[in-house]
């Protein structure tokens, strides 16, 4: 069992009375494990034989490639248990087919149930679980900005949001309050997954145990207190804020939410949908507590199979779709314009049907925007839309974010491997391979029908060009 602090052991067996017994006895039991499989991958044709069955064929194809066991997660449509096994050393997953994440994290996209159309907001985005899930959900039909408030972490949401194939987001490294100043009721939903106390990852984080304290815990609510008043700055009338934290902590969770609440009257609880094994938030273990704070829900390891958590859906009063509006991103910078007829040409012998958006290009690296990103200026930018490449002298070099993006109806040459071919492996190293000798030029390599990257054939040998920095060293 976990060496639990005991100021939290008192706290809980003070709140949970005679539940605390079985609390505790969830520490004994081994944490599950989960995986969300990436829809992106499975949508515009990828696989026409796919058309209907979608998620579940890919499932079935994860379950006999990887060798997992999968078992349905509840509350979440693509999320599935997988007991045993290393999903993250296989091909598949540097291919983006699915994203590993904690099965009680997973509940947080699917109560935002972004829509086409909308503008979403991840505040705290690293290191993507949730930026990738709402793309998930809502296609390439939505607006996504994915924002991380640390450097590093910023960088590691980048990579996954590339892992995953993801065209219509903005990844930022900003604090709410610069973001509040640039976005005043621009979205439509904004997910705040909250920097907490970890009181719900002891089971999974040892670092959590090692970090806790009551300090902590009334840092975090102050430190919540501050970023949901950002949110609430940046939300349009009508939308919804989807707030949740991995604490037990009722001052960071249902305190949280009361204080917000009495500072923004304009705001009120939603019902959730009505997931097995959540429980109501309580409105006993937090004074003075919001009206309908029960709507809230809270997660426990001793009702379902997940670490705790914590989720709320709030909805701003007034009418849905009235919303600020943002300067749009310039489609090119500086007055001479840009010889981009390497890209065009790279177009007509690589891909076979034109892609949309607005050109820009920054130094070398020309990248494809969404018609709806707005102007970006004075906030640091980790990524913005769709990276193309980098023009060359004489030449259009494809960036590695532009394979993992597309379908491979959507290039003219492609090099599928198996995911037990030796061949897929040794490209994942970095190494040549083989090919066929009727391949020239830029080809997608691809493993079971999924891009993993570029390579460049000529004379029945592949030049390697997956990234260096993703490359496997055993």
């Amino acid at each position: 069992m976990a060496d639990l602090p005991v100021r939290f052991k008192e706290r809980m067996k003070a709140l949970l009375g005679e539940g605390y017994e079985a609390f505790e006895a969830s520490y004994d039991k081994e944490r599950v494990q989960g995986l969300r499989l990436n829809s992106l991958k499975t949508a515009d044709g990828i696989r026409e034989d796919w058309e209907e069955e979608g998620a579940h064929a890919l499932a079935r194809l994860v379950e006999g490639q990887a060798g997992l066991c999968l078992e349905k997660i509840p509350w979440v449509k693509e999320g599935f248990y997988y007991g045993s096994g290393r999903p993250g050393k296989h091909p598949y997953h540097e291919a983006g087919l699915y994203y590993i994440q904690e099965p009680s994290a997973m509940a947080v996209a699917e109560i935002a149930a972004p829509r086409p159309g909308e503008r979403v907001l991840d505040l705290c985005a690293a290191p993507g679980g949730k930026s990738s899930h709402l793309a998930s959900l809502a296609g390439d039909q939505c607006l996504l900005i994915s924002n991380e408030i640390h450097p590093q972490r910023a960088r590691i949401l980048s990579r996954n949001v590339e892992r995953m194939g993801i065209r219509n987001a903005a990844v930022l490294n900003e604090t709410p309050d610069r973001l509040a100043e640039h976005f005043p009721g621009f979205f439509d939903c904004i997910v705040v997954d909250a920097p907490c106390s970890g009181e719900g990852m002891f089971r999974k984080e040892p670092i959590a145990l090692e970090e806790w304290s009551e300090e902590n815990v009334a840092l975090c609510a102050r430190r919540q207190d501050e970023i949901l008043d950002a949110a609430v700055e940046m939300l349009a009338p009508g939308g919804r804020i989807i707030y949740s934290t991995c604490t037990f902590a009722p001052d960071e969770d249902e305190g949280t939410l009361s204080r917000l609440l009495e500072r923004f009257p304009e705001l009120e609880l939603a019902e959730l949908p009505d997931y097995p094994g959540f429980v109501p938030a309580r409105a006993d273990w937090y004074t003075p507590a919001a009206p309908g704070i029960e709507k809230a829900a809270r997660l426990f390891p001793h009702h379902l199979q997940g670490e705790g958590h914590f989720a709320a859906k709030l909805v701003r009063r007034g009418e849905e779709g009235v919303r600020s509006s943002a300067p749009v991103q310039p489609a090119r910078r500086g007055g001479k314009q840009p010889d981009l007829s390497t890209w065009e040409e790279f177009c007509s012998q690589t891909l076979t049907a034109p892609l949309t958006g607005r050109l820009v290009l920054n130094g070398d690296t020309l990248s494809l925007l969404p018609d709806t990103l707005p102007e970006l200026g004075g906030l640091r930018v980790i990524r913005a839309g769709l990276t193309l490449g980098q023009l060359k002298k004489g030449r259009f070099e494809p960036d590695h974010t532009l394979a993992m993006a597309l379908h491979p109806c959507d290039v003219r040459q492609t090099l599928d491997l198996s995911a037990d071919d030796p061949r897929t492996l040794a490209y994942l190293k970095g190494e040549a391979i083989s090919g066929s000798p009727e391949l020239s030029g830029y080809v997608l390599v691809t493993v079971d029908g999924f891009p993993m990257g570029w390579g460049k054939a000529s004379r029945g040998t592949v030049k390697n060009h997956y990234p260096k920095g993703l490359r496997r060293l055993g």
